[in-house]
């Protein structure tokens, strides 16, 4: 079953919070919406499983006209953040309820919960209550009820977001495996950009209702479109710098200076904004074409194994996210290197000039 959006637009009490968008899905595919709190990922799936309609576009399945078609009439499923389950079932019932629902005879019934709960890892507590659970196995659940009934469509809401980290990243793993051999769409909501390339496929970007970018997860990484997009796509947010493209050479401010790679000397001189991941600034020089900035510490904020190290100068702040623990005082000199064959750019309108010749 293919999806597909047309001019969709949904406007509440006057407040726009889906503007024209025109998305694609295909059979089998696995789909990224990624966007900050209240960017439109929940109102944009909603609408796709006919919880809310659009007030104006259109929603087709399979080349159907689905627009006013509600949720009980199509065949979706959808996962939460909370551990959505019936308490009083035990974890049997509570993921043969859609196919008890649907009218299932009992053999067919036995046989899917088994065959969905052996694929998630929870066949040894069909007998159990959810509140008998783990976190991660009560999320399992709540995806295997999802799961069984084989939705063409299964929309995932932020589903791994209330879990600790190591659930998490066996969960990703474990859906991409599931949906690599399901012709159902599946489309996954998630603020988290490193989430987002962990599970790969397609991804879209939203801000504000509206859709920044959409295309293959990689590329949208390596190539965003727009600066944007770029800051929305990374964690933590591009380090973006005004510097001037001249004749042979960049310039940061007049204070600093590289000369122009082969790359760059593509772009007519001017005004730019140049864009530098985070996880790209180090410590000490790695590349012959690294700039040499100096500063001084503003804040080393340690979160878990990796540190974020903020750093100014008179003219820029930047962000580096370090691997390991890195515990500097605040207000102490530092020089770090920022490797200028990474650098993206982009023109005054803050649409993308050029991206890495080097994948990043």
């Amino acid at each position: 079953m293919s999806l597909t959006l047309e001019h969709v637009i949904k406007t509440v009490d006057g407040q726009l919070h889906i503007a024209d968008a025109s998305l694609s899905f295909e059979p089998g595919s696995f789909n990224v919406l990624i966007g900050r709190t209240l960017s439109g990922k929940t109102s944009l799936m909603r609408l796709m499983a006919g919880l809310d309609r659009p007030t104006n576009g259109r929603i087709l399945m399979n080349g159907a006209d689905v627009t006013g078609v509600p949720v009980r009439k199509r065949n979706v499923s959808m996962v939460y953040q909370q551990f959505i389950n019936y308490p009083t079932l035990t974890v049997f019932e509570n993921i043969a309820s859609p196919l008890r629902q649907a009218g299932v005879g009992k053999t067919d019934i036995e046989r899917k919960v088994r065959e969905t709960a052996e694929m998630l890892h929870i066949e040894g507590f069909l007998q159990r209550h959810p509140l008998e659970l783990s976190g991660g196995q009560q999320q399992r659940t709540a995806m295997a009820r999802a799961l069984v009934k084989d939705a063409d469509l299964v929309l995932f809401d932020e589903p791994l977001v209330n879990l600790d980290y190591k659930l998490r990243e066996e969960l990703r793993q474990e859906m991409r495996e599931l949906f690599k051999t399901r012709r159902s769409i599946a489309v996954y909501a998630t603020t988290e950009p490193n989430e987002a390339l962990a599970l790969g496929g397609t991804a879209t970007v939203l801000h504000e209702g509206r859709v920044i970018q959409s295309g293959p997860t990689s590329e949208v990484y390596h190539q965003p479109s727009q600066m944007l997009s770029a800051e929305l796509f990374s964690e933590p947010p591009i380090n973006l710098l005004p510097g001037r493209i001249g004749p042979d050479e960049v310039s940061f401010q007049d204070s600093l200076h590289f000369p122009l790679n082969a790359d760059l000397r593509t772009l007519s001189e001017g005004e730019y904004q140049f864009g530098i991941r985070p996880s790209h600034i180090g410590l000490v020089p790695s590349n012959d074409d690294d700039l040499e900035v100096s500063g001084i510490v503003e804040l080393a904020e340690i979160s878990g194994s990796e540190t974020f190290l903020h750093v100014r100068n008179d003219h820029f702040s930047l962000v580096l996210h370090l691997q390991g623990l890195h515990d500097y005082a605040v207000d102490s000199p530092i020089r770090v290197y920022v490797p200028t064959h990474k650098l993206f750019v982009f023109d005054a309108t803050g649409q993308l000039a050029q991206a890495p010749a080097r994948r990043v």
